[in-house]
């Protein structure tokens, strides 16, 4: 059997011609090599996938800086920061349906007062830390930190004074747990119902702060921490987060909650200013993230990286009219990659006033500035709207490029150190002559030229900043070559299978990497592709028997080989640009469904049904990808869903018992002579129906705004855990297994749906069903055509008996599928990664759980095949 075999198919014809015993002993010997082989595998890709975090989520946060003090006079005494979590700008600056503007009194500060604008959040736009991380502490974390605890001490310049802070218990203490001269509140988990209109928790804040201020007239103690100057007042407003997700923004609940906001804004204002007397308190208004129109936030859509800015008070300059047409964009861009200086939407009725963008980082040196203290050590914002003196806004700005020099200097230093010893270190030189610039500034201040010391100083700012990303990406080119090449050299080797070591070389690459002081993992990382390319290399007799083996083919084979390789490349490049283009799968689906149905048409018999199966499984998996990645409400479509997977797994059962006449089936089918219908088929269909209810129950709970009752939850939970066990009990047969899998997760993906993407566990069910039948059509029909030659027939039973075969050409098919990717895109992009949204889990909980329900990201199967079980 010459076929097109890789991996050397003359020579293990050669080996089956010697004795029986001999034969049985290599296929022994290769069995254990390939679970070697499966075990490096894991290995490798489990070392692989750390490189992640070294390269995308390494932490910019180094130690060892000092803060840097303005040389200016503080404008305010105290600052007052209100953060309404969860606030999309679009709705904050929009009128209603009426031509009303929802908050008014914020509407008249920006008009009379003070400056506004759009604050940009940098994605993942998280729940919980990340935001508020960049609001006061002027730096973006990287995801992965999300789970650590940070010492605030080193971090937050900002709140030196005493603080006062109110709201959620997962904000709240982040901020002031650790910091004695604080004083702070939390309301308890259980109040964080999304059953509830949330926005008594705002409510709740504001009175708390009321009663501070109460109290203090009877308590001198309490009196003399508020008087005190530098004072921060923080305000967490949790209600727009929890209505948006529960009810979605566009509702009439999530849309009444902004204007409680901007009337706690205005009752805060009111009374700050009743209390203190002294028109020294600055105040600023901004939300750690938006919110898009199916209750969710995470990706980077300008739902939810667009948040309101509004800063007034003292400090901060007052309005300035602008014309309408004087917006530009001058291909400078946000975090989040939206343009500087947008032109204002027509409805936000603001032509006329100056706006004012920022990054979400940049609100921390402002409030910094606006208290006269340090900006926080590891900010990496730019100051702005600080006080209109010249000479202050020169020290203002002056202060802030120092510290992100500082900050600079000291990841130079640190790298410097650490690569002295080997290849040497390669500095960032634009800034290697600072010191001469600092110099300059000093003596433009000194003569009174502002206006070039600003320019200087933004342009060092802007220099410093150019040199910590150079920084936190220097070990990116080498890291990446690494990898590159490491899963390059696993390819080759899965063709070699060989098992060499090459110690010597990859000693020497780790004392240059133990020299350099890197990071275990970056030994690691190296280690695996040192390993496969000494393995690769040390095959050279194998290379050269491969070469002239090649070179001895008919060019038919090596114009085959080539083309499978240029299409090999050509789907790879695919399922990377289906990551920002999953329509793509439309076509690829539409294509493979005429494709495979053809090649199976000239294959096996049409009578077979399989053809027409394979076609029309991939069309109908094909339509998916074109609806909205954000799914919406379709409680009738669910429960439908319910009933079409309950016919699948009728069907299913039906050519069990009566298909076994079909030899095309035959593998897939249970060999009991008398199938019996299973008692556990009906038991999955009931709590499939039994699932599709109680989605109609729950939502309707939901959309009335009534309590889901705990006897509704402990059902769901019950179906949910009960469903997934029974898989583990099926028939032998094939098709029963996966039938009886199809059928177990069902209710559990069922409960956690709200529209479109129960269809899609359907349509993706037979899909996998479709390939498996595809393949086992071609295996049965390459067995059947095995030619009876005498000097073929050895090797032909060898491989029939044993019921396997050597590796050959048209199997690189089976890694280029892309089921993996499309049940992941199916109904999500990859900013689902990223999106947390409360309507999936609903079902099982509606008390706010931070391990529960923020994880509830992605809608990719079986990733998410539960919604990760319970969301995430």
């Amino acid at each position: 059997m010459r076929g097109d075999g890789i991996l050397g198919i003359e020579d293990a014809a050669e080996a089956t011609k010697t004795a029986g015993g001999t034969a049985s002993a290599r296929r022994k010997w290769l069995k254990r090599r390939e679970k070697w082989l499966v075990v490096l595998g894991v290995v490798l890709h489990a070392v692989y996938m750390l490189s992640i975090f070294d390269i995308y989520f390494k932490t910019p946060i180094v130690h060892g800086m000092d803060p840097v003090h303005p040389r200016l006079a503080a404008p305010a005494k105290r600052l007052v920061l209100l953060v309404a979590d969860g606030l999309w700008a679009d709705k904050f600056y929009e009128p209603d349906a009426e031509g009303n503007y929802r908050a008014p009194f914020l509407r008249g500060v920006i008009k009379g007062q003070g400056r506004w604008g759009v604050s940009h959040a940098r994605p993942p736009t998280e729940s919980r830390r990340p935001g508020h991380v960049a609001i006061i502490a002027g730096f973006y974390e990287d995801p992965s930190a999300d789970g650590k605890q940070i010492q605030w001490s080193l971090i937050l310049c900002l709140i030196k004074a005493d603080t006062f802070s109110f709201g959620s218990p997962d904000i709240v203490p982040i901020f002031c747990g650790a910091l004695p001269h604080s004083t702070w509140n939390t309301y308890p988990h259980e109040f964080e119902d999304f059953a509830t209109d949330a926005s008594f928790l705002d409510e709740w804040s504001f009175d708390q702060f009321q009663n501070i201020l109460n109290r203090s007239s009877e308590d001198p103690k309490v009196r003399q921490l508020l008087v005190q100057d530098k004072n921060v007042i923080f305000l967490h407003l949790l209600g727009c987060d929890s209505n948006g997700h529960a009810h979605r923004p566009f509702l009439s609940i999530y849309l009444n909650n902004v204007k409680v906001v901007d009337r706690i804004a205005k009752n805060v204002y009111d009374l700050v200013e009743s209390y203190f007397k002294d028109n020294r308190t600055a105040y600023i208004f901004t939300a750690d993230h938006g919110m898009s129109d199916k209750g969710s936030h995470g990706d980077g859509h300008p739902s939810n990286t667009d948040t309101p800015l509004v800063a007034w008070g003292a400090g901060v300059r007052h309005p300035m009219s602008i014309s309408s047409n004087s917006h530009s964009d001058h291909g400078v861009r946000f975090v989040d990659k939206h343009r500087h200086d947008m032109p204002t939407p027509t409805e936000w009725g603001l032509d006329g006033i100056e706006r004012v963008d920022v990054n979400q980082a940049d609100i921390a040196p402002l409030m910094s500035t606006l208290l006269g203290l340090p900006c926080p050590v590891h900010s990496v914002g730019i100051c702005l709207l600080v006080t209109p003196i010249s000479a202050e806004e020169v020290e203002a700005v002056l202060a802030n490029a120092k510290q992100i020099l500082s900050q600079f200097l000291r990841k130079s230093c640190i790298l410097s150190n650490t690569n002295s010893n080997s290849f040497g270190f390669k500095p960032f030189r634009p800034l290697t002559h600072y010191s001469s610039v600092l110099d300059q500034i000093e003596y433009l201040v000194s003569v009174r030229d502002y206006e070039a010391a600003m320019k200087l100083s933004q342009y060092l700012r802007s220099l410093a900043l150019d040199g910590l990303h150079y920084f936190q990406t220097y070990d990116w080119f080498m890291l990446m070559t690494v990898i590159t090449l490491g899963y390059i050299g696993w390819m080759i080797h899965l063709v070699l299978h060989v098992n060499l070591f090459g110690c010597f070389f990859m000693g020497i690459v780790c004392i240059i990497l133990f020299l350099e002081h890197s990071p275990p993992l970056y030994h690691a990382y190296t280690a695996v592709t040192v390993f496969l390319w000494t393995q690769i290399f040390n095959e050279y007799r194998f290379l050269k028997t491969l070469w002239r083996y090649l070179r001895g083919r008919e060019s038919y084979y090596i114009f085959k080989l080539v083309a499978t390789c240029a299409v090999s490349v050509f789907i790879l490049e695919f399922l990377v640009n289906s990551f920002t283009e999953r329509k793509l799968y439309t076509w690829c689906f539409l294509i493979a469904g005429i494709t495979a149905s053809v090649y199976l048409y000239y294959s096996v018999p049409w009578k077979s049904r399989i053809p027409i199966f394979v076609w029309l499984a991939c069309w109908f998996l094909s339509i998916f990808t074109l609806k909205p990645a954000e799914i919406p409400d379709n409680t009738l479509l669910v429960i439908s869903s319910g009933v079409m997977i309950i016919m699948i797994g009728g069907v299913a059962r039906y050519i069990e018992l009566h298909m076994e006449e079909n030899k095309y089936w035959l593998s897939l089918l249970n060999r009991e002579a008398q199938p019996r219908i299973s008692f556990l088929l009906y038991l999955q269909a009931v709590l499939v129906g039994l699932s599709s209810i109680m989605v109609l129950v729950s939502t309707s709970h939901r959309t009335q705004k009534q309590e889901l009752l705990v006897f509704h939850q402990l059902m769901n939970w019950s179906i949910s855990g009960f469903s997934m066990v029974l898989p583990l009990f099926p028939a032998t047969g094939l098709l029963s297994r996966l039938t009886s899998i199809f059928l177990g997760f069902a209710p559990t993906f069922l409960l956690l749906s709200i529209g479109y993407e129960a269809v899609f566990y359907g349509a993706l069910g037979l899909a996998l069903m479709a390939w498996i039948l595809f393949e086992n059509s071609l295996l049965y029909a390459s067995k059947a055509n095995v030619p009876t030659t005498p000097g073929k027939s050895l090797e032909d039973n060898f491989i029939l008996e044993h019921d396997s075969r050597c590796l050959q050409l048209s199997d690189m098919r089976i890694p280029l599928m892309v089921f993996f990717n499309v049940a992941f895109f199916g109904t999500g992009n990859f900013a689902s990664i990223a999106s947390f949204e409360i309507s999936s889990v609903y079902r099982f909980i509606t008390i706010f759980s931070m391990c529960i329900q923020c994880n509830n990201k992605t809608r990719c199967i079986p990733g998410q095949l539960l919604r990760n079980i319970a969301a995430d």
